[in-house]
């Protein structure tokens, strides 16, 4: 009867394992499906760039950094169906979007 109880135990414990690892390879594929998206859009920005659909991101990015005064610039997100890029900001502990029209480098909307 011992045997037939131990037979289990490992059973649960092989389970556990192998749903640990089913998750730890989620966890892990998270990443690299993000950073695809990512170049993706930073290959159709230059693209766009490079076919004078776009301004430079720097031009834009200078225009900007004009407008919000003293703000931390985080990061940004380009829209190629658009030519729009989105800038966010932090400033005085509260996050800033900017929305900036590509081909002419104006802002086009601001949200708090």
């Amino acid at each position: 009867m011992p045997c037939a109880y131990a037979m289990p135990m490992m059973m649960k414990r092989n389970s556990l394992l192998a749903a640990i690892g089913a998750s730890l390879v989620v966890v892990l594929a998270i990443p690299c499906a993000d950073a695809g998206g990512r170049r993706d859009e930073q290959d159709a920005a230059r693209k766009a760039m490079l076919d004078g659909q776009v301004m430079p991101f720097s031009l834009i990015k200078r225009r900007v950094d004009a407008v919000v005064g003293g703000a931390t610039y985080v990061g940004s997100e380009f829209n190629p169906s658009t030519n729009r890029y989105r800038l966010k900001y932090v400033k005085d502990g509260k996050v800033m979007w900017v929305d900036a029209d590509g081909r002419t480098g104006d802002i086009i909307g601001m949200a708090r």
